[in-house]
């Protein structure tokens, strides 16, 4: 964890062709990807590669839980912003509040509940203590 923590994070991104349906309009399911995208690359940010840690500490990261609402669409050429922040954080989870915008206005949100698992047996397992460490530290800002 060598890069300075902060509790929220945003990552800007393109809507793609791919990303729409017939009618240019983004996919209601790849709201997910796009919010995993940015979850991931928080993590990353935080010095957290998720490929190190399945081979390393034996974990994973599996969505549990999720809550969406979408609220106006966005299209293809669309630039978002996907803004995340945790809301909570246990032992082996990590709830965490996004919303997708497009030039400051809502478009969807969630609340998603991340579980740490261990990779073998895909039972709840405890967060690697470095990065439980800094994700308390930095939901007490």
């Amino acid at each position: 964890m060598t890069t300075p923590a902060t509790s929220t994070a945003a990552l800007t991104l393109r809507v793609y062709y791919e990303d729409t349906d017939a009618g240019g309009v983004v996919f209601y399911a790849n709201y997910l990807k796009f919010l995993e995208r940015a979850r991931t690359e928080w993590l990353r940010a935080l010095g957290v590669n998720q490929s190190e840690l399945a081979v390393r500490e034996h974990r994973l990261f599996v969505v549990q839980s999720l809550d969406m609402q979408y609220l106006r669409p966005a299209r293809l050429d669309d630039l978002l912003v996907i803004h995340s922040r945790i809301t909570r954080l246990g032992r082996a989870s990590i709830h965490f509040a996004q919303r997708a915008e497009r030039n400051g206005e809502l478009l969807a949100a969630g609340n998603i509940q991340v579980c740490c698992v261990d990779a073998g047996s895909l039972k709840p397992a405890p967060l690697p203590r470095p990065l439980w460490d800094t994700l308390k530290a930095i939901t007490l800002e």
